[in-house]
């Protein structure tokens, strides 16, 4: 049990005095509502009967708190004391900048079969259109639903699927993407060979029309765009 061994309670400025020596005394900063369960826990250990086990939560923590009257007596500056302590860690200061660490270059072996079929692939020019996805994220089928809506032809290469976990051949592909792009996640999309970006991208460049004129270089006409792109992403992203 804590060292605080004095509590009475007497009112609620008890439960503060409470949450302020757990805060110094056994390093647990919490706030008001832990403040009084602890009390309370600590009035039941007092009457328990000896080698009792009592569980006490502590629901919330401190640090909404600082500017109220729970921690009104904590000066803002820092003591002599408390400036010598934090000069002893010498990774964790506050007044002076870490040392930069050392930054190495990863050079990524490329599996030579990958390189080739993402080269096939994205300059393959019976399909002009071709999206690197996953089967279940929300991004790619967003993509999805804009080239259903539009009537876009389109190859898209699952890279999670079964026949793409096989040796490893997915995550290959995307190693290669990842180093000719740059991008890190998927939908990874390109027309006639060139790189036009993720779902995003698309939707922007459907809204302003450039998305369009690209096609029609490959000889796909689309309909007018006369509903907002976005309406096709995840309902839980806030409205653009």
């Amino acid at each position: 049990m804590s060292q605080i061994d004095d509590l009475t309670l007497i009112d609620g400025r008890d439960a503060l005095r409470c949450s302020r020596e757990l805060a110094a005394q056994e390093g647990l900063f919490v706030g008001i509502s832990s403040d009084a369960t602890f009390a309370g826990a600590f009035k039941v250990a007092k009457e328990a009967p000896t080698g009792s086990n009592i569980l006490c939560m502590l629901p919330d923590t401190g640090e909404r708190y600082l500017s109220t009257t729970l921690f009104e007596d904590v000066a803002s500056e820092m003591t002599t004391e408390e400036t010598e302590l934090s000069h002893s860690t010498r990774g964790y200061r506050f007044d002076v900048n870490p040392p930069a660490p050392e930054v190495t270059a990863v050079v990524q072996s490329l599996d030579a079969r990958a390189i080739k079929e993402v080269e096939a692939l994205t300059h393959d020019k019976s399909k002009p259109v071709i999206m690197f996805a996953y089967e279940w994220c929300e991004f790619c089928n967003a993509a999805r639903k804009v080239f259903a809506k539009y009537a876009i032809p389109y190859l898209s290469i699952e890279l999670d699927s079964i026949a793409y976990q096989i040796e490893g051949r997915g995550d290959n592909i995307f190693k290669v993407l990842q180093q000719q792009t740059g991008s890190v996640t998927l939908p990874q999309i390109f027309i006639g060979g060139e790189f036009m970006g993720g779902c995003m991208d698309i939707l922007d460049n459907l809204r302003s029309g450039q998305l369009q004129i690209r096609l029609q270089q490959h000889g796909i006409n689309i309909p007018p765009v006369t509903a907002d792109p976005y309406e096709h992403l995840p309902k839980w992203l806030h409205p653009r």
